[in-house]
């Protein structure tokens, strides 16, 4: 799937932060910072301290190469460039071992959005393993995900939004934010089944994972 607009509107971000705009920088640390450091954590093993440190250091490596950047790609997908970079060499310097994580999750056709997540089991240690890999991998495709469609999915099935507040919000008719939610929808279900069948072949075992959306 493609959709222009994100791009347009990265380059526009682009050009404003070349320009030394205040604001344009705090929307930029803003929106990028929590996915950058999701992204990094998962392959960094979930230590949090390294994940931090690595995203404010690509975000930074990031800034001072802006000029560079041609929107021929998402911002965000840009970024993840200077991110596993930055991994390997966090990865190398400290001796840390990945394993298979990265691997399975380097996926660039994963551009997709959140359905819902908003189960949690404590009796059942079983449901509970399950539920946490989902979260997981629902959070690996949220991060390819446009930001245009991981806030409206994330307002209306995890905040519980209306679709008029969502179009409020995002500044879109009720109409247009309909269609946006069901194209992300379509799209994450291609997408998450492609991650969880990326995963079996590699041994993950992910079956059960695999009948969320039959």
């Amino acid at each position: 799937m493609t959709n222009d607009m994100p791009q347009h509107a990265d380059k526009k971000l682009a050009a404003r932060l070349l320009k030394g705009d205040r604001a344009s920088f705090d929307l930029f640390f803003n929106n990028y910072f929590p996915r950058i450091y999701r992204f990094a954590l998962v392959r960094l093993g979930y230590d949090h301290d390294l994940a931090e440190e690595t995203a404010q250091t690509v975000l930074c490596q990031a800034l001072s190469k802006m000029s560079t950047y041609r929107g021929e790609a998402p911002l965000f997908s840009w970024l993840c460039t200077f991110t596993r970079y930055e991994i390997s060499r966090q990865v190398k310097a400290r001796g840390r071992a990945q394993g298979d994580t990265e691997l399975r999750e380097e996926d660039p056709s994963v551009r997709a959005a959140l359905e819902s997540l908003l189960c949690t089991t404590r009796n059942d240690p079983d449901v509970a393993a399950y539920q946490q890999e989902l979260s997981r991998l629902v959070l690996v495709t949220l991060d390819y995900l446009p930001s245009l469609y991981a806030d409206a999915l994330e307002r209306k099935y995890v905040h519980g939004d209306s679709v008029r507040a969502i179009a409020s919000r995002i500044g879109k008719s009720e109409k247009a934010t309909e269609s946006i939610l069901t194209r992300a929808r379509a799209a994450f279900r291609e997408a998450f089944e492609s991650l969880v069948a990326e995963e079996h072949k590699l041994g993950g075992g992910k079956d059960k994972l695999a009948s969320v959306f039959e």
